[in-house]
């Protein structure tokens, strides 16, 4: 990020999808590193407010907590008003929001197609759309959570595969759309966090077994991905850094 405005606070910076897992800890990265976050949060209200709380009491007023159902495209334009509301400024946009399920072809519903493309393209390409104007005043970042299954597909996950393809497609056209003012770049995790539903432990070891490394990540290699994305990439832009232990140089 570089600084066009008179510094009166710190980098403000918002993360989608927040309250817990993987954009629970780029908060909290970022945060550490000094900039004040807004945790965007649909219906986990809870862990938002526990992770505002959290890192409240490090340094009063440094977390903005913004409810919004990010399929609703008419009301982003709000979210920037509110955050420019709260500070007058937006310096990096993390989009990590996203739906992640199986949907085999056989079974998969147009419901299923609208959430997943809504919540893994549509509201990013959206919601930088809404955060330009903010970020070009800023000289800021986007940089969005991507997936190594955008390059290399994952079975009976054809809608998600195919919606976070169109995500990497998007950094780089949007690069091109927003430079010279704005960089936009991914993150595309690998193995990082197992999915919610659960893997069975041979699941689980095929998957690792991939993988250059033969472990799993933590959200804290993608945090600090992300951090070094916004704060010392000032020559960066339109590229992907692949988080996967490996993972994307096997067949």
């Amino acid at each position: 990020m570089t600084d066009s405005l008179p510094r009166d606070h710190n980098p403000i910076a918002l993360v989608t999808g927040a309250a817990h897992r993987i954009g629970a800890e780029i908060v909290r990265t970022l945060h550490q590193a000094g900039m004040d976050v807004v945790v965007h949060y649909r219906s986990s209200e809870a862990g938002a407010k526990k992770l505002q709380a959290e890192l409240q009491a490090l340094r009063p007023d440094s977390v903005l907590l913004l409810q919004a159902d990010l399929h609703d495209t008419a009301a982003l334009p709000g979210i920037m008003e509110k955050i420019s509301a709260w500070k007058g400024r937006l310096d990096l946009l993390v989009n990590n929001a996203s739906s992640f399920y199986p949907t085999p072809i056989g079974q998969a519903s147009e419901t299923q197609w609208d959430d997943l493309m809504g919540s893994n393209l549509k509201a990013p390409f959206f919601l930088a759309k809404a955060a330009a104007g903010l970020l070009r005043a800023s000289r800021g970042a986007i940089i969005n959570l991507v997936d190594i299954h955008a390059e290399r597909p994952l079975k009976e996950y054809p809608i998600y595969s195919m919606a976070k393809a169109g995500n990497a497609m998007m950094v780089k056209s949007l690069a091109r759309e927003l430079g010279p003012e704005i960089r936009v770049n991914g993150v595309a995790p690998g193995a990082i966090l197992w999915p919610g539903e659960g893997l069975s432990d041979e699941a689980k070891e095929s998957i690792l077994s991939r993988t250059a490394l033969k472990r799993a990540g933590n959200p804290g290699d993608i945090a600090r991905t992300v951090l070094f994305l916004a704060k010392d990439a000032e020559y960066i832009t339109g590229q992907i850094i692949a988080v996967d232990g490996g993972r994307s140089t096997q067949h």
